[in-house]
């Protein structure tokens, strides 16, 4: 009898193991590159994926930390990754500075309607509003969105010439409150917490964001390879459905999502990283132009503002195709998408 229920049970979990397999390998694998480390916003992958909701569309998906836009540009490009989260400006830099190149990611799906980028300043300065700026003292990476846009803001406010000072992102906030700069570039919902973090208080910080003057770049999209688009088409819409559920969770209960987030990267500051997420949310995401324009979508004539506002900016070998770098295609219907944004 022993030997019989044991050959049972060797059997079912065998056929247990068959099944599991089976079902792995009807998983599309699709390995996604952040622009950045885990933080908050990250929370926006990370959920769907720790709640399966990425595998019950049929995909088997990896996310990975980044270091900026450009970097996961490159990686899409390069075939490491299959798709990624990088600002649309960086998408559109690489495809008008390597016009021969083979496999150019494509933007399917915009997530951040407005540019997070933003100039930030002590009220001890003096700079309360863009004309300040001129002859100040400004500091970011050399690789900052914010920097990189900055000849768009500069030219929109009228402002006169002012001085770069170039440092790695942790010593960004830290020069700011030392006062070794006036005024830094940055996402608003990074360098504003920084800020906070380095012993600055909110109600002392001016924030200058580009969208609230004159500047309405899109911020971060969601990108994929020609490869993908050309070879599995359903994989990509399948993650944007899923995605948009996952978002939609995410933006209902800010404080939960987080918990994913930790899960990837241990020392995270829970509360510091809620604000973050819900500083995103407020200003990029769930944003007035977004829900004009409805989640996830782009409008011909801002790309096509943008694309020219980049090519001057970005002073790159040639001018930026909007066409090139858009594709909606792939996007949930409109019912589904304007589902994702909670009421204000």
């Amino acid at each position: 009898m022993k030997k019989r229920s044991f050959l049972r049970s060797t059997a079912v979990l065998a056929a247990a193991s068959a099944f599991s397999l089976a079902q792995a390998q009807t998983l599309t694998p699709i390995k996604f590159q952040l622009d950045w480390r885990f933080e908050g916003p990250s929370a926006l992958f990370l959920q769907p994926v720790a709640k399966g909701t990425f595998k019950a569309a049929g995909l088997d998906v990896a996310v990975d930390a980044g270091n900026g836009s450009g970097g996961a540009v490159q990686r899409v490009a390069s075939g490491t990754y299959d798709m990624g989260f990088a600002d649309l400006a960086a998408v559109m830099e690489f495809h008008a500075n390597n016009p021969d190149a083979q496999n150019k990611p494509v933007a399917v799906m915009m997530v951040y309607n407005n540019t997070p980028a933003s100039v930030m300043a002590l009220k001890k300065s003096g700079i309360t509003k863009p004309a300040d700026l001129a002859g100040k003292k400004m500091g970011a990476p050399v690789f900052d969105a914010g920097r990189r846009a900055f000849p768009i803001f500069q030219k929109a406010n009228g402002i006169g010439t002012v001085q770069w000072t170039a440092m790695d992102p942790p010593l960004r906030e830290t020069m700011l409150v030392r006062g070794d700069v006036d005024a830094i570039t940055g996402f608003t919902f990074t360098s504003l917490l920084n800020l906070e973090a380095r012993g600055a208080k909110a109600a002392d910080v001016v924030v200058l964001p580009y969208a609230d003057f004159g500047v309405k770049l899109y911020g971060n999209v969601i990108i994929a390879s020609p490869k993908l688009i050309k070879e599995n088409p359903a994989a990509i819409k399948a993650f944007l459905s899923a995605f948009a559920k996952g978002a939609k969770e995410v933006m209902a209960n800010p404080a939960a999502a987080i918990d994913h987030v930790k899960a990837r990267d241990g020392i995270v500051n829970v509360p510091l990283e809620t604000r973050r997420l819900q500083l995103a949310i407020d200003t990029v995401i769930n944003s007035p132009d977004a829900r004009a324009e409805g989640f996830g979508q782009a409008k011909p004539g801002r790309l096509a503002l943008m694309a020219s506002q980049v090519s001057d900016a970005f002073n790159t070998k040639t001018r930026v195709n909007a066409d090139d770098v858009w594709n909606g295609s792939f996007l949930p219907p409109a019912a589904e998408l304007n589902a994702v944004l909670p009421k204000k």
